[in-house]
């Protein structure tokens, strides 16, 4: 963050009282319009060469994801190879942005697309986020140590919706300091709210804020275990919050709705939103992605069919 900016917002930091102050003085939400709007974006189409370009742009956005208790090397493997060439038949087709898995599961990903695609790992005692400091740290630091590129940690909703927005964020700075490699770069930092269980757009809003303040690389809604998980809405608030915040301090933050987004038509509204609300400096797979385990076949499918004129059908890739 440039220096001006740490200098603005470090006694935003300094105390509880302080940290509450601005975040209940940011701007309130309006329900009805951010739904209204959400809705309104959600029906614009994009035909021809604009829709294949939002396909492909799609696809390189994707984390490609398994979050299971049944995962095995094997599966991951797959999913690796898949990441690396999600249509092997045609090789115009591009790769995902990174494949995110469990923190022990990062070498077996890795071992297979090198340093083409990012490996990302789930943290922090991913999904619940119930565990003690050291726990979360401990598991960030293995993730990191088995060569994840980017750590997807879980913030402490009870803490948050307690109002100890201090501890939230000193959890993250810690976090953060535990992506740090011996060379001195770290794994880049998504920040995960779990934004069905935080009730409202203003605290949407406001854990925005906090993680972006606290040093995170990309917010994201979703865990992709509660419902709802990302919605138009909710992306929506998280986008106007990453334009205000480089507004303010011009540092560029980025967004990763994930969980239900399953369609390539609902990934284009995402797309539509990320140009209308942010600006298409967000267009790229380094500022938006998808959180996604089931989206990737279907913008293969409508790919194939804008290629060659017919459906593919849902069998001819491999099912995730």
């Amino acid at each position: 963050m440039p220096t001006t900016a740490l200098a603005a917002y470090s006694e935003v930091t300094a105390s509880e009282a302080s940290l509450r102050r601005f975040l209940h003085g940011l701007p309130g939400v309006d329900q009805v319009g951010a739904e209204a709007r959400a809705a309104g974006l959600g029906t614009r189409s994009i035909k021809t060469t604009a829709k294949a370009w939002a396909l492909d742009l799609a696809i390189r956005m994707v984390d490609l994801t398994t979050l299971e208790g049944q995962d095995t090397p094997g599966k991951v493997r797959a999913l690796a190879s898949k990441a690396l060439r999600p249509d092997p038949a045609d090789p115009s087709c591009p790769s995902v942005a990174a494949v995110c898995v469990y923190g022990d599961l990062v070498g077996e990903v890795k071992a297979i697309v090198g340093s083409e695609v990012n490996v990302a790992a789930v943290a922090t005692a991913f999904p619940s986020g119930r565990a003690s400091m050291p726990v979360k740290l401990a598991d960030t630091r293995d993730a990191v140590a088995n060569g994840a590129d980017e750590i997807d940690m879980v913030i402490d909703r009870g803490a948050f919706l307690a109002g100890h927005y201090l501890q939230v964020f000193e959890e993250i700075v810690a976090t953060r300091e535990a992506c740090v490699r011996p060379d001195g770069s770290h794994a880049h930092l998504k920040v995960i709210f779990e934004t069905g269980e935080l009730q409202t757009y203003d605290n949407v809003r406001r854990a925005s804020w906090l993680a972006m303040l606290a040093g995170a690389d990309f917010i994201k809604t979703s865990t992709g275990k509660v419902q709802p998980a990302a919605t138009l809405p909710v992306t929506l608030v998280m986008l106007e919050a990453v334009r205000d915040f480089r507004e303010a301090t011009g540092v560029q933050i980025g967004v990763k709705p994930a969980g239900g987004i399953r369609t390539a038509k609902d990934a284009i509204k995402y797309l539509v939103m990320v140009n209308e609300v942010a600006g298409d400096d967000w267009l790229d797979p380094d500022w938006f992605r998808f959180g996604a385990s089931t989206l990737l076949n279907d913008l293969l499918m409508q790919r194939t069919k804008m290629t060659t004129g017919r459906y593919s059908g849902p069998d001819y890739f491999t099912l995730d």
